[in-house]
Order: C-alpha cells, then structure tokens, then sequence
C-alpha cells in the first residue's frame, strides 16, 4: 500500500499518482481500484483474503503460489469483477481475523471456507453461499474408540482459534470433551499425529484436504459425521450492496458455465469426496 507523506508538493502527488496508475497499482486502503462490470478491466490490484494452510482450498505453497477451491472461486469472482489474475493481492485470512480484515479495508473480500452465520452477519456481509460442506471429524487411521460424536466426551478434541466448529461439539454434542484451539488447522494435524489430541473437528471439505496429502495418505480417516451443515459465503463489507450483487452473479455464472464443478473436481475429487450440487444463492435476495 503507498501512502502520500503529509504535506507533499502536489505535484509529486499527481506524478505519484500517474506512476502507480501506469504500472497497475492501486493506493486505495483495500488494495483494489472500484470493482468495474463483468467484462470491464481495472487497473488496480485488488485484495483477496484466503486460507494459507487449507490443502485443496486455500494453501500457500513452498514456492509461493496459491491453489484451492476457495483459489479458484476468488481468481474466478475478481475475473468478473474486471482483475487479471496476477492483478491479485493474496491475503491470509485466519479464521479469528476474518472480520477486522474485511472492516479495517485489508481486502476488498474473502474467500476463506467463511461459513454464514448469523453472529458473523452483525458484522459484516455476504455473497454465496458457493458450497455447502458438513461438519466432521478426522481421527488417526487406526483409531476406533471413536465412532459417534459423544465419543469425544474425556478425550482431546482440536480446532482453531475462532471457529465455530469446535465450540458447537463443547456446547451442544460433547460437552465433557477436552477442547483444544490452536492457531491453524496445520498444527492440529500435527497434534493428533503424535496423539496430543484424539479429533481434529471442523467441515468434510477442509479434513478431506487434509487427509488427501501425499504425506498424509493412510495415516488418518474422516469419520463420517454429518453434524452441521456449513454454507461457505464471500465475506465482504457490510452495506456494500453493488459488490454483493456482482459476486453473486459471478458465483451463477461460475455455475452455470461449468467451472464450478471443475474446480471442486480438480481440487477435491483426488480425496474422493462426495461434495453437495451448488448451493442456491440466498444472501442479498
């Protein structure tokens, strides 16, 4: 982000200015120029929240690129809304930070397996929702004291810092359940490979990510629990109608054309993951 110094001549403004413009930056505190009509261009970057650590949704890779699902929704929404592809600014986008992100201007909007709820609504806005996942637990592969969900009650259950996963299982399902919250999804893997947790719980789509990793394969299984149905939406700045409106006709259009399903394919389909058809838009209706 360039910021003037106060009191600069205004000339060396306006040269900043025509500089930035001509080598498609933007100074805007979200990092992106208005969002233009499908079709149209921009020539500014535009800021996009995303996961770092979400195999086949959000990951950030060794060397430096991006690749998920939720990659593939954003790259496909900015692409309507008039950005090339390497006009993005990825962002990450930790589950507790999501809203300061999209309120403070950081991004222009996320993309981050952001589950819909009512709670999140009070505080900022949504487009979607562009998939519909539940959630589920992932155990150790040869782990079978673990069947049902009031298995968890005396054992060690993991999540992240801010997600509601995790608490609904302590609130409504296993309350006797030893919650742990760590700062990402990476970490409790870790946890529950070396057996310092029993259950890492959060949606199917994430924890088949997961288990699908080359260096995962065989070492944990999904148990097969349908305890919530979570409606993945495009989090954006509350009030921001016109954006609302112009993602959820590119989250159609990206249905409608087959690109959609292409992407869940390609990003989840090597898990075998049986994902749900395309979920009909209902925030901004």
């Amino acid at each position: 982000m360039k910021v003037l110094k106060a009191g600069a001549a205004v000339a060396t403004a306006v040269v900043l200015a025509l500089t930035a413009t001509a080598c498609g930056s933007g100074d805007k505190k979200d990092g992106a120029s208005d969002a233009g009509a499908s079709g149209g261009t921009n020539s500014g970057k535009i800021a996009i929240g995303i996961k770092f650590d979400q195999p086949g949704l959000g990951l950030k890779t060794p060397d430096g690129k991006f690749e998920g699902f939720d990659v593939d929704v954003a790259t496909y929404v900015a692409t309507e809304l008039g950005y090339q592809p390497d006009q993005i600014e990825w962002k990450q986008a930790v589950s507790a930070e999501r809203e300061n992100l999209i309120s403070n201007g950081d991004v222009k909007f996320i993309a981050a397996t952001y589950s819909i709820n009512d709670k999140r609504k009070a505080k900022v806005d949504f487009a979607g929702p562009y998939f519909l996942a539940h959630q589920d637990l992932l155990v150790r592969a040869d782990d079978t004291s673990i069947t049902k969900v009031e298995d968890l009650n005396k054992k060690k259950l993991c999540s992240v810092t801010g997600s509601t996963s995790a608490q609904n299982v302590k609130k409504d399902l296993a309350p006797e359940a030893d919650l742990q919250q760590l700062p990402g999804y990476s970490e409790c893997l870790t946890g529950l490979e070396n057996k310092s947790v029993d259950a890492l719980t959060t949606d199917d789509s994430i924890l088949a990510g997961y288990a699908a990793q080359e260096k995962n394969k065989g070492k944990f299984k999904l148990v097969g629990l349908k305890m919530s149905n979570e409606n993945y939406g495009i989090g954006l700045k509350k009030g921001d109608k016109e954006l609302q409106t112009k993602i959820n006709a590119a989250l159609k259009k990206m249905v409608a054309d087959g690109s959609w399903e292409a992407a869940v394919k390609k990003n989840l389909g090597p898990a075998n993951y049986k994902n749900e058809p395309a979920p009909q838009i209902t925030e901004g209706s």
